[in-house]
């Protein structure tokens, strides 16, 4: 109560309630139980408040005495109590400075001398205050006394020894002590005697002690009777530790050991308690400063002998000498000082006090104590102790015996541990003293993991919330005793594979993130914190460069052992190292691959972690330098990937989780890695490389893919493979790598892209697609179905809510539609058993309908729904669902294997020096694959019917005709045919042989030829878009469709029974369809060879574009399209020799600049040169008759690079020869009419909507033809500028034609008269003839194209013409720009000496295209006929032409003020226009066999085929003319037309000649 205060009231009324109400409180202080302490506090503040009102005079002395006199008997102690308060009141009175205080204080206390005793005041109060108080006489004296008596009991020695010590007492005493302690002698009664002797012989008690600890010494193992002798005797414990601490002084002398008895003494004593650590330790030497600097001390060494081993010295011998001086020195002076703290540690571990160890240690640097072999295996073996009971229970391995360890006698030694929950108490604590010293107690080490292991299983069982808590906490305490304690000391044990082992055994318990983090801890900051594990790494790393620098294929064997020595202590020092030089040596993979197969199972985790770090370094570039191609170290880690987690039982999960997240932080590089991965542990290989046996056998089933389907021969993957699935399903990563590489090739481009070169991007484009490919396949392959079906969403849902782009969407649902197909088709089998073919095949169209029918609903979703105006749902389902194994049997493929297999037995067979079981194993395994393969190949036949049915089935419903067959094709090139064939080599096979199918299947509304054209006419944006990979497919691609282009162009048998009759090769477009399909419908063989020729050319045209842009991709994807394309393309010499001269050209140009273009450029030139046998004349290519006249030497034929035409049938070429007067006059006499009667006639077969006719009389198609010519002129006069002298000159030339022509009409009158109808019936076709020839011949290049474009123009018409004219008026012709006019002039000039072609003549010829006849055919007329229809044909002409052209004259006045504001935009639109003929055009040949509309009169055989001729030509001259006239936006009369028509007669007419001169010119030239 240290705030008691007596109450004022109690003093002003002391006599009468204050004294009792005093004596009642001490009462009631005295009287309160268990407060000892307190109470006599308590009563010391009452006693001295009440003694401070006597002091300053509130109360009379007297009163106060007589109380304090009465409460004496309240306790025992009460006078000592009163006495401690006087002497307070002694101290603050003594140094007050008012003198009554202090004779109120002097008064109180000699009122007091009766009950207080004087000894006690004479001990407590000042010598002053006694000498007052009359108790001594003189204060001075008193203090001389004082001091007297201290220095006699405290600093004077008694001499027992001189006088009164007897030797015969410590004989005694020793005897005493010594004598057998083994009956009923206790240490009692030895203290007895040990006290009679010190009384009886004069003993010294501190030297009895000092012999009690000597005789203790020697019989240490006397523990409890000597600690309880000390206790009984010892009075002072700092005596005890004096005469300890003076034993320690005398060892400490240079050469003197400490004894370990002394030791165990001091460790005893501290144990019990009986002295005090920190009084001993002061004792100890030596001190803590230099302990801490000796640490220091051997870390620095061992960092400077770890800098020495890693560096490169030269040796001499003198510095080999002076090391060999130091070494011996150091051997000397090895013997390390004796440290006695670290041998009393020793002491206290050996018997358990670990309070005190811990303490001890506590005061050295962490692992100081430990790294002292004698205290680690102290302190192990206390370890031992603790865990034994828990290790008995739990820890021992079924039929392990052990050793029985005894506890310690000791009762204050740790207890034991029961349970994981008490090792939290002690036993983790004292292991991570131990850290990586544990190391010197094996046995310990398999104890804790065994202990880990059990306790990881109780963890992974136990679910209960409450349990899961502390368990968690457990866990986290094993992963800390891993990293700090079990790696560490792994480091250090030298090989022990075992302890690899079984640590493998509770690491493998733990998820592989704690696992990596332990790994990372260990290699990147447990070497650097001890000095044992610095020089240990040195070490590792120097042993390691030994084995490397002589690694070799030879020695694997070897090295291999070595190696997996050091890698069951050091795993992560030696990995580094190793992957390090992988990186800079790739040809080290497959020594270093193999010589790994001496590791241990944690080993092979610490592997995939070190390469995992390795491939996440941050400080290494993922580029080479160039910025284009990705580093060589990266695929050199990804190459050792793939070889060793396929060799090796390695876990993948920590790889795979690394590439998810790689790809989710948006970078694609690492998918390098998987790529290698899946490569090597599933055998399934990425490449466009493939041969097309190999492409063939892809085609097929499992087996066969798996024989003939890859480069390397892949054999034993089903473990690796399935491990990869395990790891896939296991961690659930099988989808989300899916989606995320199929989101990444996007974003590879539009993401990871950014400023990276194109290049790169591409490549980096490939290896996701390519990886993406490669792992589907995986997955389709190797998981179940219910796998599958169960982790892969509906297409829908791919493609809507992950944005999964469409292709890959339908890739990775491909094979569940296979597996739902199969199994719905197995159910229904089971269900109605039945074993007709026919059944079965309905059973299957059943399935199919079941499994599909949902997904043609989710496909709606993908697209806007005007796709499905031309497309139905269930064809795009089709297409996409299908494979090629769906379509056809490879049965060439599965020959050749089985095949080699025989010729395989046969070898074994032959075979001498194989023993007998080894060639009937052999055998059997060659047996046993061959019945495989002819067993799948038959499944695979049975399979490919069925589909083929369900086709034919479905068929019908595949395309509607809502919109034009070109909308159709159109979409169907978009969505179906550029996306797959680019996706995979076999899906490029797939995309042209489902085009064929189509087209075999006679499907309604699919157009083949204009399929076929599209895909053809317009590669230039395809390729240009492509990446490197996607060439090749497009390549695979074009040539599968050349393929068959080829075969039907070969042979007039093939193409008459696979084309002929079939919808796909109908001339005529309708909207509504196939309907009927007349004879005449058909395209015959030899205008199929025109159009063949055609494709021939646009592809040569695209390719030179391609190869003159100077753009890298360009280039580049143009040569791998052509190196793919070359057994089918180029067929035609003139062609060939275009694209040589042209590749001839790169070859050049990029040997310096760019290596990786040259390189292909050679090759396919190589490749170019060896196929030119193979090539023949265009004539040979397809049916071209020889020229009248002689043709011009080949050397002028050029490509179609060259700026003349394409070979227009009336021989259009430069407007320039207009001074050859007379035979150019004789010439267009000779030629010009018939055609253009052809070209006319021909206009009459297509109306607008298909079936309408034009006037079929006479005289309509002879004014027409005359006012077509007419009209032709004029337009080229007003279209043609006069701002140059090629300008100018084509004016005069206009005149002149003008001229011309009139002169050649009355001629022709005049001829008519006289000319029987015949021999003009027979001239007409000869003069034709002869005319095309020459054309062809003096142009050098392809004739036909222009003509299958027209026809596709006049099918454009036909079709706008459903939906605008019912009448079948034509719109006329925009006029030709003037740029193209006067830049072909000037072009041919300048290409007539160089005859390769070139860029910008090749655009400008597309878009100039001439429209040319084709009234080529039906040449067998009879002349007599055909001279007299054209004598009639001319007459009517005539006339109606001279009342025409006044009329005539005034109209092309006006058009021509109007059209002159169109030349600008007709020119800046002819690129434009010129790409979408090129798409859009089909050959004009298609119509050349149509029908005839019905004639008024009847005609003779002779004027039905003049008239069919005619119509032909005709038809392609109007078919052109809606497209010209769109494109331009200008609508034209009837009557302008009719004029266009005669001035492209005189056109061609005069064509002839002044292409002549020109050439004879150039001659000259």
């Amino acid at each position: 109560m240290a705030t008691l205060t007596l109450p004022g009231e109690w003093i002003k009324n002391w006599e009468k309630s204050g004294k009792h109400e005093f004596v009642q409180l001490c009462k009631d202080l005295t009287e309160k139980p268990d407060r000892g302490s307190e109470i006599r506090a308590d009563v010391q503040t009452a006693l001295y408040q009440l003694c401070c009102q006597v002091v300053q005079g509130n109360l009379k002395m007297e009163l106060v005495a007589s109380v304090l006199g009465e409460m004496m008997e309240l306790r025992d102690d009460m006078p000592s109590i009163l006495a401690d308060v006087f002497s307070i009141l002694d101290i603050e009175t003594s140094s007050l400075e008012e003198k009554n205080k202090r004779d109120h204080y002097t008064h109180l206390v000699g009122a007091c001398l009766c009950f207080v005793p004087e000894a006690i005041l004479k001990e407590r109060l000042d010598p002053e205050t006694l000498e007052s108080l009359g108790l001594i006489k003189q204060a001075h004296q008193f203090n001389q006394k004082i001091v007297k008596i201290k220095t006699k009991l405290f600093y004077k020695q008694q001499k027992f020894n001189l006088l009164r010590e007897e030797n015969e007492g410590y004989a005694k005493l020793i005897t005493e002590l010594g004598q057998d302690l083994s009956g009923n002698i206790t240490s009692h009664l030895v203290l007895e005697s040990i006290k009679s002797l010190i009384g009886c012989f004069n003993l010294d008690p501190n030297r009895v002690l000092d012999i009690i600890l000597e005789v203790y010494e020697s019989r240490s193992d006397q523990d409890e009777f000597f600690l309880s002798l000390i206790k009984s005797y010892m009075c002072e414990p700092l005596t005890l530790c004096h005469i300890l601490g003076f034993k320690f002084k005398f060892y400490q002398e240079p050469n003197e050991e400490t004894p370990k008895s002394l030791y165990h003494i001091a460790a005893a004593l501290l144990h019990h308690n009986l002295i005090e650590l920190e009084d001993l330790y002061v004792h100890l030497m030596p001190p803590d400063a230099s302990i801490v600097e000796e640490h220091k001390r051997d870390i620095s060494e061992a960092k400077q002998i770890a800098r020495k081993l890693v560096m490169v010295t030269l040796p001499s011998e003198k510095s080999e000498d002076k090391e060999k001086e130091k070494e011996k020195e150091e051997e000397k002076n090895d013997k390390p000082p004796d440290n006695q703290k670290l041998g009393l540690l020793e002491a206290l571990l050996r018997i358990g006090d670990w309070h005190h160890s811990q303490s001890i240690m506590d005061q050295m640097p962490s692992f100081y104590a430990t790294s002292h072999k004698a205290i680690a295996l102290a302190l192990c073996q206390l370890v031992h102790l603790t865990v034994e009971p828990l290790y008995r229970r739990a820890g021992v391995p079924k039929g392990a015996k052990g050793c029985v360890l005894h506890p310690l006698r000791y009762k204050r030694a740790p207890r034991p541990a029961e349970s994981f929950e008490d090792l939290r108490r002690d036993t983790f604590s004292m292991l991570c003293y131990l850290g990586p010293h544990l190391s010197h107690d094996p046995i310990l080490f398999a104890k804790i993991v065994r202990l880990g292991k059990a306790f990881m299983k109780e963890y992974q069982s136990d679910g209960k919330p409450d349990v899961k808590d502390k368990l968690e906490i457990l866990l986290s305490c094993f992963l800390s005793i891993a990293d700090q304690v079990l790696l560490p000391s792994l480091s250090l044990m030298e090989c022990n594979a075992c302890m690899s082992e079984e640590m493998w055994g509770l690491f493998k318990l733990f998820p592989y993130r704690h696992r990596y983090r332990l790994y990372g801890q260990w290699k990147n900051e447990t070497y650097s914190g001890h000095p044992l594990l610095v020089k240990v790494k040195a070490q590792t790393v120097e042993r390691a460069k030994y084995i490397m620098k002589r690694l070799t294929k030879e020695n694997v064997k070897q090295s291999g052992r070595q190696i997996g020595k050091l890698s069951h202590s050091n795993p992560t020092i030696l990995f580094d190292y190793m992957l390090s030089q992988i990186q800079w040596y790739d040809n080290l993979i497959v020594p270093v691959v193999d010589s790994l197969k001496y590791l241990t199972s944690l080993n092979y985790d610490v592997l995939a972690y070190c390469i995992i770090e390795a491939l996440a370094n941050p400080e290494k570039e993922k580029m080479k330098h160039d910025d284009t191609t990705i580093s060589s170290w990266l695929q050199s880690l990804a190459s050792l990937c793939g070889a060793v987690f396929r060799k090796y039982p390695i876990e993948l999960a920590g790889l795979l989780q690394y590439v998810t997240n790689q790809l989710k932080a948006g970078k694609s590089f690492d998918l390098l890695i998987l790529k290698e991965v899946v490569q090597k542990m599933a055998g399934i290989e990425i490449t466009d490389e493939m041969t097309s046996e190999q492409l063939e056998a892809m085609t097929g089933g499992e087996q066969l893919k798996a024989e003939g389907g890859y480069f390397g021969q892949i054999r034993n993957t089903k473990k690796s493979s399935q491990r990869l699935k395990d790891a896939l399903l296991d961690h659930e990563l099988a989808l989300p790598l899916c989606l995320l590489m199929a989101q990444q090739r996007n974003g590879v481009v539009f993401l990871e892209g950014g400023e990276k070169h194109l290049k790169l991007v591409g490549h980096l484009y490939d290896q996701c697609h390519d990886t993406l490919v490669q792992f589907g396949g995986f997955l389709a392959s190797n998981l179940s179905t219910e796998d599958y079906i169960k982790r892969v969403p509906s297409i829908d849902i791919l493609c809507n809510q992950f944005h999964t782009p469409h292709d890959a969407a339908f890739f990775l649902s491909r094979p569940m539609y296979a597996h739902q197909i199969l199994s719905k088709y197995d159910e229904l089998k089971k269900a109605e058993k039945g074993n007709r073919q026919q059944q079965k095949v309905h059973k299957y169209v059943s399935a199919c309908e079941q499994v599909m029918t949902p997904v043609h609903e989710a496909v709606v979703s993908l697209h806007p729904a005007r796709v499905w105006d031309d497309l139905r749902p269930q064809f795009y389902a089709t297409f996409w669902s299908l494979t090629m194994y769906d379509l056809a049997v490879p049965h060439v493929a599965y020959d050749r294997e089985v095949n080699k297999l025989k010729v395989q037995i046969k070898a074994i067979e032959e075979n001498p020096e194989i023993p007998l079981n080894k060639k009937k194993k052999e055998k059997e395994r060659c047996t046993a694959l061959q019945e495989k393969l002819q067993e799948e190949e038959k499944k695979q036949l049975e399979h490919v019917q069925r589909v083929l049915h369900r086709l034919r089935l479905e068929k019908d419903n595949w395309l509607l005709a809502k919109s034009t067959k070109n909308e159709t094709i159109t979409k169907f090139l978009q969505l179906c045919l550029f996306p797959r064939c680019i996706f995979s080599s076999i899906d490029a096979v797939y995309c042209a042989r489902f085009v064929e199918l189509v087209h075999q299947q006679k499907t309604p509304n699919f157009c083949t030829l204009l399929c076929y054209d599209r895909v053809f006419s317009a590669i230039i944006y395809t390729v240009a878009s492509c990446t490197e990979n996607e060439s090749h497919r497009y390549g695979r691609f074009l040539c599968c469709m050349l393929e068959t282009v080829t075969r039907w162009h070969s042979d007039r048998a093939v193409y008459e029974k696979e084309c002929v009759n079939y919808p796909g090769f109908l001339t005529i477009f309708r909207a509504t369809g196939f309907d009927g399909g007349n004879k005449v419908d058909q395209l015959d063989y030899e205008n199929f060879r025109h159009v063949v020729h055609k494709w021939h050319y646009m592809l040569t045209k695209a390719s030179v574009h391609c190869l003159e842009t100077g753009d890298y991709t360009h280039i580049r994807n143009i040569l791998i399209v052509l190196t793919k394309i070359l057994p089918c393309y180029p067929k035609v010499l003139n062609l060939g020799q275009a694209l040589e001269c042209r590749v001839h050209k790169i070859c050049l140009e990029e040997k310096d600049k760019r290596p990786d273009l040259y390189a292909l450029a050679m090759g396919y030139s190589g490749r170019l040169k060896s196929q030119k046998v193979h090539m023949v004349p265009e004539n040979e290519f397809h049916h071209k008759d020889q020229p009248a006249r002689s043709a011009t030497p080949a050397s002028q034929q050029n490509g179609p690079g060259s700026t003349s035409k394409p070979a227009t049938s009336t021989g259009k070429t430069e407007e320039g020869a207009s001074e050859d007067g007379d035979r150019g006059k004789d010439k267009s006499q000779g030629t010009t009419k018939p055609v253009n009667k052809a070209n006319s006639a021909a206009a009459k077969v297509t109306t607008s909507n298909g079936n309408g006719a034009l006037n079929s009389t006479k005289a309509v198609k002879e004014r027409d033809d005359k006012e077509k010519s007419g009209k032709e002129k004029k337009e080229k006069k007003e279209k043609t500028p006069g701002s140059t002298p090629e300008t100018k000159a084509e004016n005069r030339r206009e005149k002149q034609r003008d001229e011309r022509a009139g002169k050649e009409e009355r001629v022709a009158r005049e001829g008519k008269e006289k000319t029987p109808k015949a021999d003009r019936e027979k001239l007409k076709p000869e003069e034709k003839g002869g005319k095309d020839d020459k054309a062809k011949a003096g142009n050098g290049e392809p004739m036909e194209p222009s003509r299958e474009r027209d026809a596709v123009k006049e099918s454009k018409s036909k079709e706008k013409g459903d939906r605008s004219a019912a009448t079948g008026s034509l719109k006329s012709p925009v006029p030709r720009s003037e740029s193209a006019e006067s830049e072909r002039d000037h072009k041919r000039r300048k290409l007539d000496s160089h005859p390769s072609p070139s860029h910008s003549s090749s655009v400008k010829d597309n878009s100039n295209e001439p429209k040319e006849s084709t009234s080529k055919h039906h040449i067998n007329f009879n002349s007599v006929a055909r001279s007299k229809s054209r004598e009639r044909e001319m007459e009517k002409k005539d006339a109606e032409n001279t009342q025409g052209r006044s009329k005539e004259k005034k109209e092309e006045k006006e058009r021509k003020e109007r059209k002159r504001d169109h030349i600008i935009n007709d020119h800046e639109s002819s690129q434009e226009s010129k790409r979408r003929k090129d798409e859009n055009g089909t050959n004009s040949s298609k119509n050349s066999k149509s029908t005839s509309p019905s004639c008024d009169s009847p005609l003779s055989a002779e004027k039905e085929k003049s008239k069919r001729s005619k119509s032909s030509s005709k038809e392609k001259a109007d078919s052109v003319k809606p497209e010209r006239t769109s494109s331009g936006g200008k609508k034209e009369s009837r009557h302008d037309k009719e004029k266009s028509e005669k001035k492209e007669k005189r056109d061609s007419s005069g064509g002839k000649e002044e292409k002549k001169h020109h050439k004879s010119s150039d001659k000259h030239r």
